[in-house]
Parts: structure tokens; C-alpha cells; sequence
């Protein structure tokens, strides 16, 4: 992978301003791009779009395949003539300052599938061009969400013995059964993806790449686990044996324990890594660029016994390591992939890295913990194929970082810089843009100088996470031409933008 010195910002789609709950796929979507754009930026960083579920994570998705329902543009809808404006007439008073998942269940979910039930049998010929094209998921997985709603929504390990282990004959007869609701929710995916394959176009011709992030893992409650249990570390019962998690860590005492099962490495190896192929295949169909989240599972992985109440009790496994990049690389070329190398990291995981000359990623926040050594201060770098962020969605911003450090990181951070600036934040910002890194991402949070209260995840809390959201007006022009000017200063400027009015977010 070949990189250009360039910079881009991190910010979720669910965080981005405007009404009914949470950032959508409508006009606020292309003002951040125009915002973007005309700030000298080339990247733009979302996390995962697959549907979420329970904890709303978008680390834990139901497909990995599917978009996320809840990302839709509702007006969107309306101004391509596939709602009404009566559709939204009712809707209720969401929050704007933070996105309530339980309520967005409740009623943008349920509108979705009324909306999608009045092209049911009549769907134009655009719906069946795209569903013919995702075959290879989208009629099973529009199956698993109808009988998951059969089943009061349990987990599919529950369901009646038949369908879990996806007999042919109750298959038939579930497809014949919920034929009307599977219909519907392929709709619904075509409306995500006709709306998120036309706003990435649009950035792609405002010179915006799209960063997008694939989670090592898949979630054990998905499509994906039911419709291939032969994938993965399973029982007779398909129940898991063991499942994912990292030892204890700068985060967690007792290491992350995250539940989702492990790969039956063996199985992928004996397909030629089909699945992953696929997989890897579809994101590429969906982002410019991809990093691959967890990336030091590929040489080891942390394996949990089932039933753990913790981490601790793991152990590391070797993982596929440079087989499964040179299947990969095989069957799809050479393409933009960011590993990304956080954590435990051990020689051969940097080795895995380099040998496919993927970049890796350094963490300015984590810098001011030890001495001069620590390989996150920005004269540590050890070459340019890196991205370089302040934080990420699992850090506090920085401000909230600083201001519940402990002194020893104070004082190394003002000892380090010689002076702080009118906040540590742009003093970290700065740093970022200036250093060696081929590309510097920020979080849009910390380009607003934002407290804690703006933190994104917190790594092993199962609630409250994902629900940060840009306020309207809270963005500026000013913001807009600083970020501009620094990233002229630090040579990051790929395309002089245009001389237009500054964009409103």
C-alpha cells in the first residue's frame, strides 16, 4: 500500500447532526463531506455500518454483510420519492445530543418496515438488479431477522432444533411462512446501501476516501455464525467452546472479555479463506480504504473458555498469520488495508504487518505514560507508513484524557512539547498533523476540544457507549479554515480546495 501524505478526521455516522435521533445518510452526510473537502482533508474514518444489536455496538454487528437500518436519511427517503412526507408527520421528539438506540428500536424500525411494505411486490427494477448482486447473504440474512422476530428476538442457538441447525425442509417452509417480511427487510438494505453508495460516490468526487473499519470478530447472535457454524469454534450443540477477548491491559485489570467465537482457523484454511475473501471483497464494494480491526488476532489470538466470567483464564493461539494476507492478497489484488497493531503487540505481529508492507497505527495519547522510549512520541516513529491518530473511539478525547491523568503524564507532556498552547489538545493535534505519519487522523471531538463527556466507547462497558453526536452550529467555519491551515503548514494539503463558501454541518 502506497500512501500520500495526507490527513482526514474520525467521526461515526451516528454522530453527525440533524433530526429523528441519530446522524443519518441525508443532507447533514453531504455537508460533512462539503465540510471536509473544503478543509483540505482526503480521508474521511467511520467505524463499522452493520446493524447493531444488543450494547449497540458496531463491533457487534448482526451481519457482515448488512447496513445499519438506523443510519437511513429519513428526508432522504422522501426527496428520492420512496416515502412520503406524511411518513414523518408523527415522529417523536428523539434527543439531539445523544443517540437513544432504545427508542430509535422502537419507532424508526418499525417505520422502515411499513415504508418498505408498500414496495413489496411492486419494488422497482433497481431493487432487483442490487438484490441479484448480494445473493451470496442478503436472502439469508433477510430470513434470520424474520425469525428472529418469530422467536421474541432470541438468540438462534434458542430456536427450535429445525432451523438452528438450518434443516432444509423448515427452511423451505420459514421462507413460504415470512416470504412478505423477508421482502421487506431486503428493501430495507437496499435502501441503505442505494443512500451510502451515493454519498460515498459524492465524497470520491470531492476527493474524499472513505476509511471504513471491518472488526476481526463476528457477533455470535448474527447471520453469519448461523448460516456458517462449521466457521467456527462450535459444539456439537453449536454452542461455543471458546471465544474472543484480550488479556488485562492499559483499559481493563481483568483483560476484555468479549464473547464472540473464535475462528476454526483450519476450516478457513481448507476453503482458501473463501468466507473472509468475500468479506473482505463486500467492505471494498463499501470503503476506499479498510482497516482491519484487532489485527495482532492474525498471528495469535486471545481464546477465553466458554463460561468465563473474565479474561484472565485465556490463552494466546497462533492465528493463520501470512497465509491468510496472501489468500487475500491472491484473490483481490493488492488494496488500501491499515492493520491495526494496538495492544499486546509482539515481534511477530509486527513482522505479519511488515512483511505485507501494511501500516500500522501510533497513538499520540499514549505517549506520556513511560520515558522517552515510549513508541507513540512522535520522534519514535519508526518510518513514514504509519497513521497517526490523537485518539480513537475506544480513548478518552484528549482534554478528558489530560484532565484525569495522572501528574507524571502532565508534566512529561509539558516537558515533551516545552509549552502547552491554549489547550494540550491542539498542542496533540499539532503534533499529530506535524508528525512523520503519512496520514494523520483526528476525532472530530478532539478538533472541538471536547471534555470526557464527548468519549465514544468505553472497552468493557456493555451500556451507554456509541451515543456522542455533533450539535448543530457546534462546527464553524472557523474550525474549518484552522484545520485548513494546519493542514497546509504540515504538507498534508493533497488538493487546494476550492474557493467556495465554508460548509455548515
Amino acid at each position: 500500500m502506497s500512501l500520500q501524505r495526507s490527513s482526514g478526521v474520525l467521526l461515526h455516522v451516528t454522530s453527525l447532526p440533524g433530526r429523528y435521533g441519530v446522524g443519518s445518510l441525508n443532507r447533514s452526510a453531504y455537508a460533512w463531506v462539503d465540510f471536509l473537502a473544503d478543509a483540505g482533508q482526503t480521508v474521511w474514518q467511520v467505524l463499522p455500518l452493520g446493524p447493531t444489536s444488543y450494547g449497540d455496538s458496531p463491533y457487534a454487528s448482526l451481519s457482515t454483510f448488512a447496513g445499519n437500518p438506523y443510519l437511513i436519511g429519513l428526508e432522504s427517503l422522501v426527496d428520492d420519492g420512496l416515502a412520503s412526507p406524511e411518513d414523518l408527520e408523527d415522529a417523536p421528539e428523539l434527543p439531539h445530543d445523544k443517540v437513544d438506540y432504545s427508542a430509535l428500536s422502537e419507532w424508526k424500525l418499525p417505520l422502515l418496515a411499513r415504508i418498505a411494505g408498500r414496495w413489496v411486490g411492486r419494488a422497482p427494477d433497481e431493487f432487483h438488479a442490487w438484490a441479484a448482486t448480494q445473493s451470496a447473504w442478503l436472502p439469508d440474512y433477510a430470513l434470520f431477522l424474520a425469525l428472529k422476530s418469530e422467536h421474541e428476538n432470541k438468540n438462534w442457538q434458542e430456536w427450535p432444533d429445525e432451523l438452528k441447525t438450518r434443516q432444509p425442509a423448515a427452511l423451505a417452509e420459514a421462507r413460504d411462512r415470512h416470504a412478505e417480511r423477508i421482502e421487506v427487510e431486503q428493501i430495507i438494505q437496499w435502501f441503505f446501501f442505494r443512500q451510502w453508495n451515493a454519498l460515498r460516490a459524492y465524497a470520491n468526487e470531492r476527493k474524499v476516501k472513505v476509511f471504513g473499519d471491518i472488526p476481526i470478530f463476528v457477533a455470535m447472535d448474527s447471520s453469519d455464525t448461523w448460516c456458517n457454524p462449521g466457521l467456527f469454534q462450535l459444539d456439537p450443540d453449536l454452542k461455543p467452546t471458546h471465544v474472543a477477548g484480550v488479556p488485562p491491559d492499559y483499559f481493563s485489570p481483568t483483560g476484555q472479555l468479549w464473547g464472540n467465537p473464535l475462528y476454526a482457523w483450519p476450516a478457513h484454511a481448507e476453503s482458501g479463506y473463501a468466507w473472509w475473501i468475500e468479506r473482505v471483497r463486500a467492505a471494498f464494494t463499501m470503503y476506499d480504504i479498510l482497516r482491519i480491526d484487532h489485527f495482532r488476532g492474525f498471528a495469535a489470538y486471545w481464546s477465553v473458555p466458554a463460561g468465563s466470567e473474565t479474561a484472565e483464564l485465556g490463552s494466546w493461539v497462533k492465528g493463520p498469520g501470512a497465509e491468510f494476507f496472501q489468500a487475500l492478497r491472491n484473490a483481490l489484488g493488492e488494496r488500501e488495508i491499515v492493520a491495526e497493531d494496538l495492544g499486546d503487540i509482539t515481534p511477530d505481529v509486527t513482522a505479519l504487518r511488515d512483511q505485507f508492507q501494511l501500516p500500522g497505527m501510533k497513538i499520540v495519547q499514549f505517549a506520556f505514560g513511560s520515558d522517552a522510549s515510549n513508541p507513540f512520541l512522535p520522534h519514535n516513529f519508526e518510518s513514514t507508513r504509519f497513521v497517526a491518530y490523537t485518539g480513537t473511539h475506544d480513548n478518552d478525547t484528549v482534554r478528558g484524557w489530560f484532565e484525569t491523568a495522572q501528574e507524571s503524564e502532565k508534566r512529561y507532556a509539558r516537558e515533551y512539547f516545552g509549552f502547552i498552547e491554549e489547550s494540550i489538545t491542539r498542542t496533540l493535534v499539532r503534533a499529530t498533523m506535524a508528525s512523520v505519519a503519512q496520514w494523520a487522523i483526528v476525532p472530530l471531538q478532539d478538533l472541538l476540544d471536547l471534555d470526557g463527556s464527548a468519549r465514544m466507547n468505553y472497552p468493557g462497558r456493555a451500556h451507554d457507549n456509541w451515543g456522542w453526536r455533533l450539535q448543530p452550529g457546534q462546527l464553524t467555519p472557523h474550525h474549518q479554515g484552522d484545520l485548513l491551515r494546519m493542514t497546509r503548514i504540515y504538507n498534508r494539503l493533497r488538493l487546494e480546495p476550492a474557493l467556495v463558501p465554508p460548509a455548515a454541518v
